[in-house]
């Protein structure tokens, strides 16, 4: 069993470049298609099924048919995550499944008019469901919103997808450390700063945490420009790398490689 984990956007809401930034990062990017930056997502393939986790590409029915993927994993309801619903939920055909936190507000009307869209898929803390095999279990983030980040398990496989996070939970914390991912693709909007941001990380607060929960390799993602300008300048420590929009990290009887 083969899982891949495509990271489709590593941004945040702002983007890479920012509208009207001309920072070196943000030139970098205007000139060359390899460095920017879009609303942070991914796509998780095993067992020949596809996932889409979070939605919020602006052009996803573009990239992805109808019939080309089986249902949405959702992070949480801000805009930058669920923007490609819009759309979507007013297309023909049969109902699309989408898994994520039980909130209650949602974003603008989804659940008003989801359209094909079913959110009767909620999930809950640290209780384990199954996607066509692939073993799931939802884990509490600290952000504005209520949001979960998804530990994916296979056979061989432990890949921890932490998008949206100032920190983590305690509860979090020591169920990572308990059972050390072996791949953490992680939020870091942010260079070192002395005081963690209230609704991202910063760099080291990944040091930090990856200090107790020790995953062998570490994939930041939800980069800001500013950010981005900094690794310009600056490496970042072993073990430790900022992922790229197109991205793929394939976990396969117990080895790595991307």
């Amino acid at each position: 069993m083969t899982l891949t984990l495509t990271l489709t956007g590593t941004g945040g809401a702002q983007l890479v470049p920012a509208f009207g930034c001309i920072c070196k990062a943000c030139e970098r990017a205007r000139k060359d298609e390899a460095f920017r930056r879009r609303p942070c997502s991914a796509v998780i393939n095993c067992n020949d099924a596809v996932t889409l986790l979070d939605a919020g590409l602006p052009d996803l029915m573009d990239r992805w048919p109808a019939g080309r993927f089986r249902q949405f994993l959702l992070t949480h309801y801000h805009m930058d995550h669920v923007q490609g619903l819009f759309p979507l939920r007013w297309g023909v055909g049969e109902k699309i499944a989408v898994y994520g936190p039980p909130d209650e507000q949602g974003c603008d009307d989804l659940f008003k008019h989801p359209g094909i869209l079913d959110f009767s898929h909620t999930v809950e803390p640290f209780v384990v469901f199954s996607l066509q095999g692939l073993q799931v279990t939802p884990l509490p983030l600290n952000h504005s919103k209520l949001t979960f980040g998804y530990l994916l398990e296979t056979a061989h496989s432990r890949v921890a997808w932490l998008c949206d996070t100032a920190g983590l939970p305690e509860k979090t914390l020591k169920f990572l450390q308990a059972g050390p991912p072996d791949v953490m693709v992680i939020d870091c909007s942010h260079a070192p700063r002395d005081q963690t941001p209230t609704n991202h990380c910063d760099l080291n607060t990944v040091i930090a945490l990856n200090e107790v929960i020790k995953s062998p390799r570490v994939v930041l993602t939800h980069i800001s420009h500013q950010f981005d300008a900094w690794m310009m300048e600056n490496p970042l420590p072993e073990g430790v790398e900022a992922g790229f929009d197109g991205q793929e990290i394939i976990k396969e009887n117990c080895k790595i490689r991307d």
